[in-house]
This record gives structure tokens, C-alpha cells and sequence, in this order.
């Protein structure tokens, strides 16, 4: 049974960019031609479940199993939750805090039944940082994994107005008060049937400034990630296994380990501890068949497989995917040469939802990340949005089925320009029509009047064999402007010193221009880096500046 159909949530359609800082979209191919009205849950679960999917396993854990029937009925008794218990409203904004495991997967489907708006929290975020994001959103009501309770509380007692919270178990155990109560419901609830154009989730995305930004994505936008990408690339059928490290709320791993799976009759293995070592367990224990993890960890386990040759078994694995950040040509290769599992590269962005330039498997051109996916269009631009030629370095410009809208942020009009976005990363395009990354547009460094790209040092390090991990940037230099700086982490952190420093500056400049190489190299044990595995450059670079001070 169907509830209501309405337009919904006034806050967000309130504050959605206006006619001149609005995307083009892409809604022309017949995949993306979805129904006017339409609930994004509703055709993730109910649909499979009419479709014969019930009895077949939806998400999992090692803790926990959950078929489609299973996950439609317990995301249907917390919706009745928030309805019956919590004052809840369609288009209330709801907090979702907690690790990848199930009973995180029916909070966030039980927010978008009832008609609400998905804010999905990474679970290390403080009780400074979740309240940017309950302040930003609006947030009224929450969903905690009770074992994440004191930084979710001590929030609260500075944003009061997030005054409805459901405590759950997301263990696996079902200990829960939410678990408790979810027992006393009944298993059905007529969801809300929402304007495909209805706001279902914020994304937040956070830059250098601590200042959150926070990304509206449509019913249709969810939808859309599943059929464009996902299909054309990925090709899922309902025996896959998807599992990876991207926490849910991050949305490349909501796509690869939520909805992709799901969209398409197949299964996802949630783990809350996807380290390198453990992921290579976790393969070898559950025969995934698609993996999702960010190139930091494809070297790591690359190094830890061919360090101990036959030991772990990947045989399962058909299909990886990368992404987070641009996925070094050196790590490819040392990707494939230990394990011969395929490996794609793929790009994008928060504002956009999921990825938007990749390859399937049998495109894949080592160093390349790809091509537009289906229903997307991208160029290579100057400053004044003039198209360049084929080979030129210049800033990417996409434009498809999804794309930005930040919610009440000035920043949006930077990032949108002639319905172009602009993803902030600098590209070329070969004469084939594939894409290349060279740095974000950030991450450039201009050197005695050369253009050296952060990234492509760093795959010269990442070549050699005494570098586990990287980080390139450029600090001021009162000669050349800017130097180029390497932060490194050494498989054997003995053998750091001058010796090590010059093999390594050497190195590169036999791989690449020599006026490229590292003039300063820091040895480090670890690089700064965010909950979804992304350097964190900025870091970098004030340490960089301190030193060199």
C-alpha cells in the first residue's frame, strides 16, 4: 500500500540555487525518464520485493544477515517510529549516525519512506562537526548507533532544536531501545510517494575552510547513479557481492555499496573495519564479487598480497573500482601485477552524486580515468569557459542527470557556471576522447614559472620500492615561488635519512622532467587523511609552511 502523494519539505526547495546557478540536467536517454512521482526507497526495495527478490539476501554483515523482505519490513517499523513516536513530518531533515552495517542501511531507507530527507553523519565526526551539520540541515530529528552516543549528546546540549533521537544497535545484536520498539510495531507502513524532484538526502562536503557545504539530491538522482553509471560499467547481476570501505554516508559508498546493489537484485557485504589487512580477510571470508575502496588501499593491499604470495585468496573478485581521489598509474599496475583483477578508475564528486567519468572493464586505458558515463558530458575549459583543444590542460567542466545544488551557499555560483559544473579538478582530453587528471585545480604547483601537476610526482614515488604512501604539494619558496614538497612513508621507516632523500630525488628525475623532483622530502609514519581515505593536502601544506618559517 502507497501513502500520500505530495511535494514536500519546504526548507530545502526554499534555498535551491536559483535559475541562473542551476545545473543543466541530462534527461533526455529513456533510463533516465522516471515517473513524475516516484520515492527512490520504494523502488530500491518495494519493487524488488514485488519483483521476486524477497527471500534473496539484501545487505550483511559478519554480525548480521537482512533479505529484501527483512530490510522492507524493518525499515517500514522505523519509519512508523518517527511517525508515531517522534513527531515525525514528511520533509523533516533526520540525522543518520553510524558505521556500514545493516540497521544503518533500514534508518536511512525508513527516513526516505516516511518522506524525509536523508542527513547521513561519518561516524568519527565530532560533536563540533555534527553540529555544522544539524545547524546547516536543519535537523530536528536522529538516528544513533548507540554506541556513537556521547558525541551525538554532547552536540545536542549546543543545538537543542535536535530534540528527536532513536537509539539503535548497530552491532548486530539487537539491544537496542530502537530495536525494542521496532518488536512492538507492525512491519507495514504506506510510504510516501514523493516528486521524483523531492529533496531525498544532504550530502555534506567539507573543504580547507571548515565550513561545511551541503549537496540536495533528488528521488531521481538516486535512481540515476544506478542506471547510468552502475549499469554501463558495472553491469551488476543479481549473484554479485558488493563490499568496500567508503562509509555509507560518504557517497560513494552509499552508490557502490547501497544502491548499486540493490538496483539491480544483488547482495552487500557491510563491514565496519575495512583496513587494508582486514578488507583481504574479508575477501577471502566472504567471496565479494565488486570491491570499492580508494587508491591508498589498493597499493597497501597491492604491497601486503605480493609480500606473502599465495596467501590470500581474491579469486572471487571480478570487478574494483576506485575512487576518492585519482587512482596513480604505479598503483594500477601494482594493483594488477599482484592480484590480475581488474581495476577502473573513476571520478567523482559529492555535488554529483557518484562518478561520472570511468570505463568498463575491457576500455580500461592504464593512466587514464576514462571517458563521460552514459547520459553525461564533459569539456575541457579555460577561466572564461572557452573550450580547449584536445591535449591542453585545462579545468574540467561536467554536465548529466545529476549535479550541484548546494543548499543556501554562495559558494554554489562558483561551482556552476553556464549550467557547466565545474568539478575544481584540472584534466586533459587525448584525441580518443579520454580523460586524464592532472591535479585538483588547487593541488597545481607553478614552480620558476613551470606548471608541475602534485599527482604525477607522486606516482613517480609511488614507483619506487621503498614508498608505501605519498603526498606531494607546494610550499612558497622566495626563489622559485613555489617548491615542490613530498611527504613520504616508508615500508622500512630505518632506512629514512639524506641517502634515502637523494635515491628518491633521483628517481624521479629519471621518470619524469627533471625540473619536476621533490626539492623537500619529509618522512613520515602516516599522512593526514579523512574518514573516506582522501589526503588531507591542506594539512600538508600548513605543516610544510611552518617548517619552511
Amino acid at each position: 500500500m502507497l501513502g500520500p502523494t505530495v511535494h514536500i519539505d519546504t526548507f530545502t526547495r526554499d534555498n535551491l540555487p536559483g535559475a541562473r546557478d542551476m545545473p543543466v540536467f541530462n534527461l533526455d536517454r529513456p533510463e533516465f525518464r522516471y515517473p513524475d512521482h516516484m520515492n527512490a526507497a520504494v523502488e530500491l526495495l518495494d519493487r524488488m520485493v514485488t519483483r521476486g527478490f524477497g527471500d534473496r539476501p539484501a545487505v550483511m554483515s559478519p554480525a548480521e544477515r537482512l533479505t529484501y523482505s527483512q530490510l522492507l519490513d524493518a525499515s517500514n517499523r522505523i519509519a512508523r517510529i518517527l511517525v508515531d513516536d517522534m513527531g515525525f513530518l514528511a520533509g523533516n531533515r533526520v540525522l543518520i549516525r553510524g558505521a556500514n552495517n545493516p540497521r544503518f542501511v533500514a534508518c536511512w531507507f525508513a527516513v526516505l519512506r516516511a518522506g524525509g530527507v536523508a542527513v547521513a553523519t561519518m561516524p568519527l565526526l565530532r560533536a563540533a562537526e555534527l553540529k555544522k551539520i544539524a545547524e546547516k540541515s536543519k535537523s530536528t530529528h536522529a538516528l544513533c548507533d548507540i554506541r556513537l552516543r556521547d558525541a551525538l549528546e554532547e552536540c545536542i546540549e549546543c543545538y537543542p532544536a535536535l530534540e528527536h533521537v532513536g537509539w539503535f544497535d548497530g552491532s548486530g545484536a539487537g539491544e537496542g531501545p530502537l530495536e525494542a520498539r521496532m518488536a512492538e510495531m507492525p512491519g507495514d507502513f504506506a510510504p510516501v510517494i514523493t516528486g521524483r524532484d523531492d529533496v531525498a538526502l544532504l550530502g555534506f562536503t567539507s573543504g580547507t575552510t571548515g565550513q561545511p557545504k551541503a549537496t540536495m539530491h533528488f528521488h531521481r538522482d538516486l535512481l540515476a547513479m544506478c542506471d547510468g553509471y552502475a549499469a554501463y560499467a558495472l553491469a551488476p547481476k543479481p549473484d554479485d557481492i558488493f563490499m568496500g570501505s567508503p562509509p555509507i554516508a560518504f557517497t560513494f559508498g552509499l552508490g557502490g555499496l547501497v544502491a548499486f546493489p540493490l538496483r539491480f537484485g544483488a547482495s552487500t557485504m557491510l563491514l565496519e573495519d575495512a583496513r587494508p589487512p582486514l578488507l583481504l580477510d574479508a575477501i577471502a571470508a566472504h567471496r565479494p564479487t565488486i570491491l570499492f575502496t580508494a587508491p591508498l588501499a589498493y597499493k597497501a593491499m597491492a604491497d601486503i598480497v605480493r609480500g606473502a604470495p599465495g596467501t590470500y585468496d581474491l579469486s572471487s573478485l571480478r570487478l574494483c573500482v576506485s575512487a576518492g581521489e585519482t587512482l596513480p598509474l604505479a598503483t594500477y599496475e601494482a594493483w594488477t601485477a599482484a592480484t590480475g583483477i581488474p581495476l577502473l578508475d573513476g571520478i567523482g564528486a559529492t555535488e554529483l552524486l557518484h562518478i561520472f567519468i570511468s570505463a568498463r572493464a575491457e576500455e580500461v586505458r592504464p593512466g587514464a580515468t576514462g571517458k563521460p558515463m552514459p547520459g553525461y558530458e564533459a569539456m575541457i575549459v579555460d577561466d572564461d569557459m572557452t573550450p580547449l583543444p584536445d591535449g591542453t590542460v585545462g579545468k574540467l567542466a561536467v554536465r548529466g542527470p545529476t549535479g550541484c545544488r548546494y543548499l543556501a551557499d554562495s559558494r554554489q555560483h562558483d561551482y556552476v557556471r553556464d549550467g557547466w559544473n565545474l568539478t575544481g579538478d584540472a584534466f586533459s582530453r587525448d584525441a580518443d576522447g579520454y580523460f586524464r587528471f592532472a591535479a585538483r585545480t588547487d593541488d597545481m604547483i607553478i614552480s620558476a614559472g613551470y606548471n608541475i601537476a602534485g599527482p604525477e610526482v607522486e606516482d613517480a614515488l609511488l614507483a619506487h620500492e621503498d614508498v608505501a604512501e605519498c603526498a606531494v604539494v607546494g610550499v612558497p619558496d622566495a626563489e622559485r615561488g613555489e617548491i615542490v614538497a613530498a611527504y613520504i612513508v616508508l615500508h622500512d621507516p630505518e632506512r629514512a635519512g639524506a641517502a634515502m632523500t637523494k635515491a628518491l630525488q633521483d628517481h624521479v628525475k629519471q621518470a619524469i622532467a627533471p625540473y619536476k623532483y621533490p626539492r623537500a622530502i619529509s618522512f613520515v609514519e602516516a599522512l593526514p587523511k579523512t574518514e573516506t581515505g582522501k589526503i588531507q593536502r591542506f594539512k600538508l601544506r600548513e605543516a610544510a609552511r611552518s617548517d619552511r618559517a
